[in-house]
């Protein structure tokens, strides 16, 4: 009976899984601290992180007519942030957005905070991965929500200020955020096959190339499909931004490094020389080249 009991301890630990404690903090590979998890203020104004909450949340000077807007027309509504307490746009961002939100009033309890590790093994994600499914590839994102579904997010910085692009999503909710292309590939990619959206390569590179803010932007996109073990979605749109930039050597060593990683050594060799086509001196693709070659 005894050893049954625990059995069952046990299996309900599993289950229910580990909670992050609130404000967790570990140190990265150079000693920083950083945060990981669910987080509050209290965090933020805590350690080594309040050096850079507290300047940037004195410094910023709030437009208290549209936060007087803001007071009533937030209310209906729930907001996730994702950050990188590693984060430069992060450090800037998020003190201004809680200076922001607590110039209109809204509801602590109506918040959710979370940061995210830089690390290659957990790029863009949390501990307990709040991230997983919302198309997380850039800090900060905020997130608004009414009544249990997104309605649209402020992603990396505001378009005009913190204040007019909030009231531009919780009134009239014409607000384009930033990075409209990799949101448009992962509504994509999350909607058709691959297949298919291959078949219409011939205009779908044409398109996305108009829009695309250079190729960090689905290069990181696609990181974060690699990074949270999503092969072939992230083989796809590391393959797809090398036919949007042929020229730009970056493009390849990424496509390369996915192939690697799911096991594609030839591929991955062949995206590697094409680096160094592009930059014969790449000391990542010759590195790379050598352990391949070691390899067989």
């Amino acid at each position: 009976m005894q050893r049954t009991g625990i059995t069952l301890i046990i299996l309900l630990i599993l289950k229910l899984g580990f909670s992050q404690p609130l404000n967790h903090i570990e140190l990265d590979t150079k000693g920083n601290e950083v945060l990981l998890g669910k987080i509050d203020k209290t965090g933020l104004t805590s350690h080594t992180f309040n050096s850079w909450f507290s300047k940037n949340y004195e410094a910023y000077l709030v437009n208290n007519a549209i936060t007087k807007n803001l007071k009533d027309a937030l209310k209906p509504y729930h907001i996730k942030v994702f950050l990188g307490s590693w984060c430069g746009d992060s450090k800037l961002e998020v003190p201004r957005f809680y200076k922001v939100i607590e110039a209109a009033k809204f509801p602590e309890n109506q918040l959710e905070v979370i940061a995210v590790n830089n690390t290659k093994e957990a790029y863009k994600q949390s501990p307990n991965h709040e991230e997983r499914g919302l198309n997380i590839h850039r800090v900060p994102t905020f997130i608004f929500y009414k009544n249990g579904k997104e309605i649209n997010r402020i992603v990396e910085h505001p378009k005009e200020t913190l204040e007019r692009d909030i009231l531009n999503i919780v009134t009239n909710n014409t607000y384009k955020p930033n990075y409209m292309t990799a949101n448009y590939m992962d509504y994509l990619l999350n909607s058709k096959p691959i297949d298919s959206l291959k078949l219409n390569e011939a205009n779908l590179v044409p398109r996305l190339a108009e829009f695309v803010k250079g190729s960090r932007e689905l290069n990181t996109y696609g990181y974060s499909l690699l990074r949270s073990n999503q092969f072939e979605k992230a083989l796809y749109v590391f393959d797809l931004n090398t036919k949007i930039f042929p020229y730009k050597y970056n493009v390849y060593d990424s496509l390369g490094e996915a192939h690697f990683e799911a096991g594609n050594n030839n591929e991955a060799l062949k995206n590697y020389y094409k680096v160094l086509s592009l930059k014969p001196d790449d000391e990542n693709a010759l590195e790379m080249i050598g352990k391949m070659k070691n390899d067989r």
